[in-house]
Parts: C-alpha cells; structure tokens; sequence
C-alpha cells in the first residue's frame, strides 16, 4: 500500500468508536495538578499519574511498547532507526473553574461538541496522534524512523515531568506537539511571570482590605474575584458599586454583614497567552476598589492592579510592551491575585514575550514603573523564544500534508502560548484546533468539535508517515 493509495480520512472513520471510547477513557480521570496531595509514586498528585497509566495502558492494549517514567512522564514507542520523531502531549488539564453548564470530567457530546475539561487542551488532540500513530501500525505501513509518542503531567505548569523525562531520554530529534492549531506553529514567544509581593499592612483608611482572592493559575485570565473589606462606611460601596457594574463588562455581588463587606465580581476566562480574549476579573474588582480610602500595603496592592495591570494585555501600562516584526507583540496577564492581611498580597503576571526583549529587560523595566510601591518584584527563570524557520524540511512537510487534506493556503505562525513542541530543536506544534475552530481552552464550558478531532487524526498521521518511511 502506498501513501498515495490511503483514504486517510477513511481511515479515520474507520476507528471513530474506538477513539472516542478510548478518549473519553481518559477524560473521566481529573488530572488537575494537585502538590497538596503529590507523593513519591505521584509526583504531581494523583489525578496526572492515573491519566497517565491509564494512556499507556491503552498503548500496551495495542501491541506497542510503552515505558513509564517515575510517574512523571512515559511514552509509546513504534518503529525502529536511527533518528527519532517525537510526538509531544500531556495529560494533565487546568483547573475546572466556575461556569459549566456540564460536569467537566463526565464528557458529553452536543451537537457535534465534545464538553469535557480537556477535550481540546490536549487530552482530544493527543488520542487523535496516538490513533493517528496506530492507524500507521494497523496499515503495516514501513517506517524508517523510531516514533515516540511522549505525554507530561505537568505541562499546564511546570513542565517538570517532561524535564524529569528529558534527564534520562535523548531529546526527539524532530517533532511536533499536538497542542495548538493548524496550520502549524513554528514559533512561540517566550514565557516568564512576574511575582510582585506586597507586605500585609492595611491600616490608614476608610476601608479595610483584609482579603483579596482571584485566579486559579498564571497562565489562565482569572474569571472570578472576591475582596473582604472592614468599612466605616459600607454604603459607599454598596453604591459605588452599583454605578461600577452599569458600564463595565462583569458582572457582580456586593453583601454586608455589620461593617464587613464583601464583593465579588465575574468575568470572563481565557488563555494566559491572549488576554485580550478574556476579561480579568480580578483586576476589574481592583480597578473598582481603587476609587476607594483604603491605607497601608493594601492601597499599593490595588493601585498597582488598577492602574498598571488593568485592561492592558499588551504590557503598555507596566512598560514591558515589545513588538517583533517575525514574532509579533509580548502579551500580558496578572492570573493570580492573593492578599491576606495577615500575611501580605501576591500577584503572578505572566508575560509572552517575542525575540528583542530579555527577562532581565522586562524585570527592570517592571521595577522601574512600579518604584513609588512599597513592592518587590522577582521573576524567576522562565522560557526563551522559540523559532523553527518556515524552510526546514518538517515545517514544509507539515504544511504541504495540511494543504493537501484542506484545501487550505497554509502559513507560518508565532503565538504566545508555550508547547511542548519547543523542547526540540526542530519542534513545533502542530493542531489541532483548526481556522475555524472555536477555541474554549482553559474556559468554563470547554469543547472540541469532533470532526475537527477526526479530521486533525488523519493529518496527523499522513504527516507523521511522511516524515518518517
């Protein structure tokens, strides 16, 4: 059988059921990271290890050879040479938030969608290289290469399970991630996050902040905020707030109990690495207490939220904004807020910055503009820019196989999210969300459309048969 004489598509139609029980297998299992309850044999927590047995279990099920790595990390293998290709995933999902209109870990398919937590980020995508990699072996199609199909557990994170990985097995020698969107990624900017801290004194005004509470990690736009607040005067928020929700896009609540009061404001979420696509909870309920007499450390924590961090996806307020002409703009997100008068506030603003800037030039120029604080700002190590060039043999390759399924004008593209395809030299990440693919990664109400899966499974492995008979 020769490549031109398979109806990859067919083929694909072929292993629908099969697919989708298998995917939906591993969509039951809440793989949220979870350190609280990480041990030896779950260093991640419970839910990433058992997602990921339970994928090479369905490896081994079909006859390949799957190796765990400490439950940080484990692949399955097919094919012998002497270069490998590696097909990059993970198992591990964000949190669930608020918002679902279904139980995000009891998968359901409406009207085409597939809701689950992970349906389209990247437990979808990658069962659909996994079957695209078994579709290969089921055809006895000759491969010439060794294929790696690896997962993480840690990839909404830290990525230390592929790291963990990496320590004890030779980095693929070209690949590309299942994580992202067609036509391919040959690009991502770099990826670092800003931890601003601020001491716990509140004293000194009208109100008191004695709590403030949004986001669930740094790379998601938080869509829920909260703010406990002691107050000589509680009318004046319950009004002020009033006035604040009649011409901002949130939604909110406002209760008073005695002189404690309490606010919540709902926004919406997205990505961390396009912020403009979301509406940042946390810093509209900032932006709303700035108007207010609050003192101490808790005044500095708002008015740099308001005044540095609000309605800013580009950086321009916080003076980082960068713009590469191959690379595109740096994009900013503050995703996690914490104050405890008790014990001090914290913000994580994570940035995606393109070739031209530096972490270093980004920390000075944080520290710079925010100085008349009473803040300190540490950015720990984070990633560096990413660039395959559109000349390489994969990348034309990859495209080449994409604008013969679709009949689509394919091109590069940079974006700010990070993949795993950038752990390789020549790795890039490849669907599988499509042009017209609704993207609802890292949202309420999480979806993929399933033809959009079948369809990426069968580019997924005439591409993968190209780059490696």
């Amino acid at each position: 059988m020769t490549n031109q004489s398979i109806d990859w598509k067919a083929e694909a139609a072929k292993r629908k059921d099969d697919f989708l029980e298998d995917l939906f297998t591993i969509l039951k299992i809440d793989s949220v990271r979870d350190d609280s309850k990480a041990t030896k044999e779950a260093p991640v927590g419970p839910g990433p290890k058992e997602a990921l047995e339970a994928f090479l279990a369905i490896g081994e099920r079909d006859g390949f050879k799957a190796e765990n790595f400490d439950n940080w990390a484990g692949h399955i293998e097919y094919g012998d040479g002497d270069e490998v290709m590696g097909v990059l995933a993970h198992v591990d999902v964000v949190p669930t938030g608020t918002g679902w209109e279904t139980d995000p870990f009891e998968p359901v398919i409406k009207e085409g969608r597939l809701y689950a937590r992970g349906s389209s980020d990247d437990k979808g995508p990658g069962m659909a290289a996994y079957y695209a990699i078994k579709m290969i072996k089921d055809l006895g199609l000759p491969v010439s290469k060794k294929i790696r199909f690896i997962l993480g557990t840690d990839e909404e994170s830290e990525w230390k399970g592929i790291k963990h990985y990496l320590e004890t097995q030779p980095e693929p020698d070209f690949g590309f991630s299942p994580d992202a969107m067609f036509p391919i990624i040959n690009g991502e900017k770099g990826n670092v996050s800003a931890e601003l801290s601020f001491k716990g004194n509140a004293a000194g005004g009208t109100h008191k902040l004695v709590e403030f509470e949004s986001g669930l990690r740094p790379n998601m736009v938080p869509q829920d905020a909260v703010a406990v607040i002691e107050s000589e005067n509680p009318s004046e928020l319950e009004n002020g707030f009033q006035d604040y929700l009649s011409d901002q896009p949130v939604t909110g609540d406002l209760s008073v109990d005695g002189n404690r009061v309490t606010v919540t404001v709902v926004g919406k979420a997205a990505h961390g690495s396009t912020p403009a696509k979301g509406i940042n909870a946390g810093t509209h309920l900032a932006r709303f207490l700035s108007e207010f007499s609050f003192g101490g450390d808790a005044k500095d924590f708002i008015q740099v939220a308001a005044l540095y961090l609000h309605d800013d996806p580009s950086g321009s307020k916080l003076g980082v904004a960068h713009t590469d002409e191959v690379m595109g703009e740096l994009t900013s997100n503050t995703g996690v807020f914490k104050f405890n008068v008790d014990k001090g506030g914290q913000m994580t603003v994570n940035m995606r910055y393109p070739q031209g800037t530096s972490e270093e030039t980004i920390g000075k120029q944080i520290r710079d503009k925010v100085s008349q604080y009473a803040v300190e700002v540490n950015l720990p190590e984070g990633k560096v820019p990413h660039y395959v060039p559109g000349n390489d043999p994969l990348v034309q390759t990859l495209l080449d196989v994409y604008a013969r399924q679709t009949g689509l004008e394919p091109s590069e593209q940079v974006i700010g999210g990070g993949t795993y395809g950038r752990l390789m030299k020549r790795g890039v990440a490849y669907g599988a969300m499509f042009p017209n693919s609704i993207d609802t990664m890292h949202q309420a109400n999480e979806f993929m459309a399933v033809d959009d899966l079948m369809n990426a499974m069968a580019i997924y492995a005439e591409a993968i048969y190209e780059l490696v008979k």
